[in-house]
């Protein structure tokens, strides 16, 4: 029985996703809206069923249990060792991000110019640091955690501010789904503290709208990177201007 709760939740996530209501499904199934609450309050729904509501969503059951599987408690990080492997390897790092961001095989081949057989060399080799496991026909099940995040001062992190910093805060943004802030201020200990708080928040439902998003077809989908940080900022420009 928990089972079945737990993927009819990832049913009601999947629908959520796909913007869909029970209303949505109803005619869909020649049942009321009434009914179709009822099948998922009762939890039951037989296969036929849930095969029908998979199909709206262009889903397999398959794909409904990977996503249920792929929301259960698991690797929140990696070890420094699998980031310094990862960073040492650029293809290896970008098909990381891809199966990370729950992309099939086909997706990755699709959208960058990279073989099959090499990608798949670099699936193997993330199924060996236990970050993914590589299933037949070359479906990639996720081992780490929906709220996965690289290591604080971590070898990915220090690749990032290496390579990719100058990129990511050049000047031009798109207004519409580009923002940058920047906020000056002075806040006692309590504040700072209630502010991060704040941030970590904010950082959660980013997951969770990621982990939402994550049964939505490629081309419905952008990448986006989100750093968030607090630093005390008095020692870096202005330190030659402070008196001593």
């Amino acid at each position: 029985m928990p089972q079945i709760a737990s993927l009819l939740n990832t049913l009601k996530k999947a629908l959520k996703a796909h913007g869909l209501t029970y209303a949505d499904i109803a005619p869909k199934l020649d049942l009321t809206e009434a009914s179709v609450k009822r099948l998922f309050s009762e939890q039951a729904i037989s296969l036929a069923r849930l095969e029908q509501i998979c199909q709206i969503m262009g889903m397999e059951i398959s794909d409904l249990v990977q996503m249920m599987n792929e929301q259960q408690p698991r690797l929140q990080q990696l070890t420094a060792d699998q980031e310094e492997e990862i960073a040492r390897d650029l293809v290896l790092l970008l098909i990381t991000v891809c199966a990370l961001n729950r992309w099939s095989l086909e997706d990755i081949i699709s959208f960058y110019n990279l073989s099959e057989p090499i990608c798949i060399q670099k699936l193997a080799r993330l199924d060996k640091l236990k970050i993914i496991e590589l299933l037949p026909k070359n479906k990639i099940k996720l081992l780490v955690a929906t709220n996965f995040s690289w290591r604080e001062n971590g070898p990915i992190q220090h690749f990032f501010q290496e390579k990719i910093a100058q990129e990511f805060f050049k000047p031009a943004l798109n207004d519409d789904d580009e923002c940058l802030l920047v906020l000056n201020g002075m806040l006692s200990p309590q504040s700072n503290g209630e502010f991060q708080r704040k941030l970590k928040k904010i950082a959660r439902e980013f997951d969770d709208l990621n982990n939402q998003d994550a049964a939505l077809p490629l081309d419905k989908r952008n990448g986006v990177t989100v750093v968030m940080a607090m630093r005390d900022w008095k020692y870096g420009l202005f330190k030659p201007l402070i008196r001593s």
